[in-house]
């Protein structure tokens, strides 16, 4: 599967999981807390899978691991 912007939504899913990780939170507690499944969440953060995301779903994301959403472009 192409994307456009593939190596971008690689990118988001990294520094994901790294604010997570920072905060002390496991994906599947970041997955309730924002409300999405915890496949979904594994996916997107997995360096060698494209995912894409809502900007809902990343505008959800940054504000559970409250930071900027600038801060995971």
């Amino acid at each position: 599967m192409s994307f456009k912007h593939s190596e971008r939504y690689k990118l988001i899913g990294i520094k994901i999981s790294k604010y997570r990780m920072k905060r002390g939170l496991t994906q599947e507690q970041l997955a309730n807390d924002v409300g999405i499944s915890y496949s979904y969440l594994t996916q997107i953060e997995a360096p060698n899978v494209v995912k894409k995301m809502s900007l809902e779903v990343l505008f959800d994301i940054a504000d559970t691991l409250n930071v900027n959403i600038k801060d995971l472009l």
